[in-house]
């Protein structure tokens, strides 16, 4: 990380607490979106609601997610809003999904500036509070790559209008409100009453959070408004997978104090560059993106790929997660930059698509598969060194020494592997 200044805390997490934290959130921490269009040309919204509102059979209860998982269906100023019901995160079965509901939409759809894509992180099993410094860092975290995270996902047609006007995806408050001096709950509430921003349509929205008193996160529900409008499943599950590993890398973080936003003249050329990509003056809804010349979008390309170097030990530890090749393909083009190339929503998804699968298998031949059945069934245990294991272990899968710690740091990447010296084997962490 480039300039990596660190807000000194007193509540700061011990590394017993943050791997809890990380593990506690992984495992509770649902993502859902809002996914917003315009209909097609033509087609009177009283005619196309009802139909749709048939085929994708919304539950209206975020207990019970049906066949879909679709929360609701709803008329919007822009077109239609699909509300889809958060999940645990697991790549494949999200991906299966979104495409599950991507197919079902009428041909013809299409994203417009009004439209936007929310993504709503929540965690509504959790029976105890969330400390504080854990939000203090998402929101730095967010501040300090607002104008990259704004570039990864911005999605518009023009060089003149890369991104959505920005009304309804404000930073205006954020970029003024720092974690020092100011509490979480103290820059909630500035958010709150300001007169600039409504409080639901800041870039990070906390006004769902609420807190004990103490200052902990008591309901854990934010909200990442600023994405366009995206009808790309594997853009869509790439940027779900985006803004879980910023939350979980804002655990990691806290062990040491509150990420700061960078050094002034760095944080104010941030701002510069922000207020040139996210503003009110477009025509058409849009944000007047004239201003972003190629120097420009080289520097987002390079903070970009700052954030996803930082995210990257996260993404690491995910088995069949092919999102960060996605998210990196975003970096260097974003959806913008796609459409500004003349290629319509179906050959971008062609295109992610292809990225992902690239890295979309694990690899494992049958050979793998023996090794992580006998890490995982501990079928050999009570060995008292590791280099005996691995001589036992070679000469059952009639692997050399070196064959088999190749497979060993394959699967370590894929699982994570450590010795137990109390049975006496390898053991899997994940």
């Amino acid at each position: 990380m480039k300039n990596p200044i660190i807000l000194r805390r007193k509540d700061i997490l011990s590394h017993e607490q943050a791997l809890y934290w990380k593990d506690l959130l992984y495992r509770t921490v649902k993502i859902g979106t809002e996914v917003e269009f315009a209909m097609p040309k033509g087609v009177k919204k009283k005619d196309f609601l009802p139909k749709l509102i048939e085929t994708l059979q919304p539950t209206r209860d975020l207990a019970n997610p049906g066949r879909y998982g679709v929360l609701d269906v709803i008329s919007e100023h822009c077109g239609i809003e699909i509300q889809i019901i958060g999940r645990l995160p697991y790549y494949p079965a999200l991906l299966e999904q979104y495409k599950k509901i991507f197919a079902l939409f009428p041909p013809g759809i299409r994203t417009r500036p009004t439209c936007g894509l929310h993504f709503h992180a929540l965690t509504p099993d959790l029976s105890e509070p969330v400390p504080e410094i854990i939000l203090a860092n998402i929101w730095n975290l967010v501040r300090r790559y607002a104008p990259e995270l704004k570039f990864i996902t911005s999605a518009g047609d023009s060089l003149s209008a890369l991104c959505r006007r920005r009304n309804y995806n404000s930073h205006l408050e954020m970029v003024k409100l720092s974690p020092s001096p100011y509490s979480m709950r103290e820059i909630q509430q500035h958010l709150k009453e300001s007169h600039r921003v409504p409080e639901h349509n800041n870039f990070l929205n906390l006004e769902h959070v609420r807190f004990d008193d103490d200052g902990n996160v008591t309901d854990f529900h934010i909200e990442f408004r600023f994405p366009d409008a995206d009808i790309s499943p594997t853009s869509v599950v790439a940027k779900t997978f985006l803004f879980l590993a910023i939350i979980l890398k804002a655990v990691e973080l806290s062990q040491y104090g509150v990420i700061h936003v960078g050094r002034v003249v760095e944080w104010r050329r941030k701002c510069q560059i922000l207020d040139w990509l996210s503003n009110n003056d477009g025509p058409l809804a849009t944000s007047d993106t004239s201003n972003i010349t190629p120097q420009i979008i080289d520097e987002l390309r390079a903070g970009s790929h700052e954030l996803l170097e930082l995210l990257k030990p996260i993404f690491d530890r995910w088995e069949h997660n092919p999102a960060f090749e996605t998210l990196y393909l975003l970096a260097e083009t974003p959806i913008s930059l796609m459409r500004v190339a003349g290629r319509s929503w179906d050959e971008i998804e062609q295109l992610l698509s292809e990225r992902a699968s690239t890295t979309d298998e694990s690899g494992l031949d049958d050979t793998d598969r023996r090794l992580m059945r006998i890490i995982e069934l501990a079928e050999l245990t009570g060995v008292p060194a590791r280099e005996m294991w691995l001589w036992e272990i070679a000469r059952e899968l009639f692997l050399t020494p070196r064959e088999l710690e190749e497979r060993l740091t394959r699967l370590d990447k894929l699982r994570g592997l450590r010795w137990d010296e109390r049975l006496g084997t390898m053991v899997f962490k994940l």
